[in-house]
């Protein structure tokens, strides 16, 4: 295979495991036009806090010698891949964003990254985060600010901004995120890339210290549906250490990406608002029209009219509370330190009571019910991802959010309504460049499952990709060209 390390850089990770099989590229080859790209944009898109050049050439030196013509390989052998900041990597700094971390150094990977390493995929590198997660502004003290792929005025989004940056730009080709309010889904539309939150249980979580109150998650952002099948397909399955992993029936997610089918006899239920009143004008133009493309393999789009009260207020006392028992035991050292933002949600959290914390449960409970029982009528919901494209550089957490030229409320609520809600709930939910707006970025839609149906969330997926291709598109990066 006769190609330049540009087109390298942004081949599928099944095109790229097969080429090494093949011994037509080398894994070496891949890795390092991976590693050279991530060092020279460092300076300008920011996207990683660590990068592993020496650990990840001899893995690579290690993943061609064991190609033979009798080994049978992962498709996702010697194929680079990136891991947020916040997910440990066993002799890896993690530092979660923070100062507080700058020198940890795991001595275990997290189980999901463990079954990738077993899969052979290389580790290249660490990338950015907001200190523990907390805000969809990928910026924190200790590395400054990761910026959008298409335009550097704008922000990547968060928490897994680093990573959907990565992905988008050529950055390597494999990226696993996380996402407690929409951490994976936010970045990957505002940066036009696949993110998706599996189910709750789908990817076992053994970082979160409350398994049975989890409502984070471990998932993929790729460049394309199939990778992100592929990713899953090797990180899902149950561990001890997730109650909500237990039991799970092992599936192939790829085989919902190689052989989708159609959505003939199919449902969709389609709602642009989620407790919002404003959105883009453009944004929802694009993403209505971008759903032709399911119409198109046979489904039955039905506008949905039932109310939808925004379940971010209760979020938050939940959210808040889980950080402040886990992190506010470092603010007495450490105040000075952290960023303003984390330090205002943690002494929110000083004011919820108990009987509030255990209302904001019996809520998310009742949200459950209520999102679970769309799909007695429906197979899937499809929404807009965000309620407009990447916010301008300079905003943060509590800053008023301006949308369709109007102060449109806090970010929370105001800029991505749509994603929270499904942690709280569970369902799958996965994010797609659904086009681009005038301003020249890219929108997203997000299309939900019923509980547990992430294959066939992946399988819907996969076919609007095939009915409305992006693959080709490529950001302009300073630094690259």
């Amino acid at each position: 295979m006769n190609i330049n390390k540009e087109t390298l850089a942004f081949l599928p990770a099944l095109e790229i495991s097969n080429a090494i099989a093949k011994k037509e590229i080398s894994s070496q080859e891949v890795v390092l036009a991976a590693l050279d790209r991530a060092e020279r944009t460092q300076e300008t898109l920011n996207a990683f806090i660590t990068i592993c050049r020496d650990k990840a050439l001899e893995k690579a030196i290690k993943a061609d010698s064991e190609v033979s013509a009798s080994a049978e390989l992962s498709p996702l052998h010697g194929v680079p891949l990136t891991v947020k900041d916040l997910i440990n990597t066993s002799g890896v700094r993690t530092t979660m964003g923070s100062r507080i971390f700058d020198e940890n150094f795991p001595s275990a990977d997290a189980v999901a990254i463990e079954r990738l390493n077993k899969a052979g995929a290389i580790l290249i590198g660490k990338t950015t985060t907001p200190e523990f997660g907390h805000k969809p502004f990928t910026s924190a003290p200790i590395f400054g600010q990761t910026v959008n792929a298409w335009d550097q005025n704008r922000i990547a989004g968060g928490s897994s901004g680093g990573a959907a940056v990565a992905a988008a730009a050529g950055l390597g080709t494999l990226h696993v995120g996380t996402d407690g309010g929409g951490s994976i889904r936010i970045p990957a539309a505002a940066n036009g890339v696949v993110g998706m939150k599996p189910t709750l249980g789908t990817v076992p979580n053994d970082s979160n210290p409350d398994s049975f109150g989890n409502y984070s998650y471990t998932g993929p952002i790729t460049r394309t549906v199939s990778d992100s099948a592929a990713m899953l397909t090797i990180m899902a399955g149950n561990h001890s250490s997730d109650v909500h992993s237990m039991g799970r029936i092992d599936e192939n997610y790829l085989n919902a990406a190689i052989n989708p089918g159609d959505l003939k006899g199919k449902k969709i239920g389609w709602r642009h608002l989620m407790g919002n009143s404003i959105i883009d004008a453009e944004v929802l133009r694009i993403t209505k029209y971008s759903l032709n493309a399911l119409q198109s393999a046979g489904a039955e789009i039905i506008e949905m009219t039932d109310e939808f009260e925004s379940p971010e207020p209760f979020w938050r006392i939940i959210n808040q509370s889980a950080w402040k028992a886990r992190f506010g035991k470092y603010i007495k050292v450490w105040e000075k330190e952290m960023t303003p933002s984390l330090l205002r949600s943690l002494n929110e959290a000083e004011n919820y009571t108990g009987a509030e914390l255990q209302e904001a449960i019996y809520k998310r409970t009742e949200l459950f019910r209520k999102v679970q029982g769309w799909f007695n009528k429906f197979d899937f919901v499809v929404t807009p991802t965000l309620s407009r494209t990447a916010l301008e550089t300079g905003n943060d957490l509590y800053d008023q959010v301006t949308v369709a030229g109007m102060e449109a409320g806090i970010v929370r609520q105001a800029w991505y309504p749509y994603t929270h809600p499904f942690n709280l709930t569970g369902h799958p939910a996965i994010t797609l460049p659904s086009g681009f707006h005038s301003d020249g970025l890219p929108t997203g839609l997000q299309i939900i499952g019923p509980y547990a149906s992430d294959y066939e969330v992946i399988r819907c997926a996969r076919i609007f990709e095939i009915a409305q291709p992006w693959e080709s598109k490529k950001p302009y990066v300073p630094n690259l060209h």
